[in-house]
């Protein structure tokens, strides 16, 4: 597919009677999972423009790349570990489970919260059991709300998901992925991907996209990101898209 500049976009839409200023696509990109491997999330936090990390908490590696994102310029997430299937064993640290109570829950969030440094929101690491009940995510809204100008993003593992709902009952900012750049981490699989993310960009007028740690996915954002300007895209730091 052929994209559009930023100049045609611009022109386009003042010959349809609108405003110049809101015709570059907005792209925000999160790379999740980081917390284990060393190499892997500074490379990540190396990636150009305001890319955003997310950080599992309690992680061998957890607070020296979220103080190197953060020294770095970019915005750093709490990657929450929420329960995905009933039958699931407890293997990260900090997850959330669906048979904890209201004040389990509240203290392993608090020491998740704690354990990442400089996180201005949260996106959940897996969760498609507990996205899906309106109580926990009732409770997961009610302490990101009571942490000042905290947001949500859905990482949307599950259609079933409630989370933005909620987070709208409870005036908490959030949004959902709009695309996995690897749910395999083939180079062809992350290179569609990519694609498929500039077409829903220039359609919606902004997307969230999350991708991990992966080779192949860092090797195409470290080739691809220093292009986006020049395509008539925008790169923005996700909170940008919550306000």
């Amino acid at each position: 597919m052929r994209f559009l500049t930023a100049a045609t976009c611009a022109l386009l839409l003042i010959l349809a009677g609108g405003s110049a200023a809101t015709t570059e696509p907005r792209i925000a990109i999160i790379i999740d999972d980081l917390g284990y491997r060393l190499a892997a999330g500074q490379r990540a936090i190396r990636l150009p423009g305001p890319v955003s990390v997310a950080v599992l908490p309690g992680a061998p590696r957890t607070e020296v790349l979220a103080r190197a994102a953060y020294a770095n310029g970019k915005e750093v997430l709490l990657h929450l570990p929420l329960q995905a299937r009933p039958d699931d064993p407890a293997e990260e640290p900090m997850r959330i489970n669906l048979d904890m109570n209201r004040d389990e829950f509240r203290d392993t969030f608090d020491r998740a919260f704690a354990s990442v440094p400089h996180a201005v929101g949260v996106n959940n690491h897996r969760g498609s059991l507990l996205t899906r009940h309106p109580g926990h995510m009732q409770w997961l809204m009610e302490e990101i709300q009571a942490r000042d100008a905290v947001f949500f993003v859905d990482s949307f593992t599950t259609h079933q998901s409630v989370a933005l709902q909620l987070a709208g009952e409870l005036g908490v900012h959030a949004r959902k992925r709009d695309v996995f750049l690897d749910p395999d981490p083939a180079p062809e699989t992350v290179a569609r991907e990519f694609k498929r993310m500039k077409r829903l960009a220039v359609k919606r007028g902004s997307v969230v996209v999350i991708g991990h740690p992966h080779a192949a996915t860092l090797d195409l954002l470290e080739r691809e990101l220093p292009k986006l300007a020049d395509e008539g895209f925008r790169l923005v730091a996700i909170s940008e898209l919550m306000q």
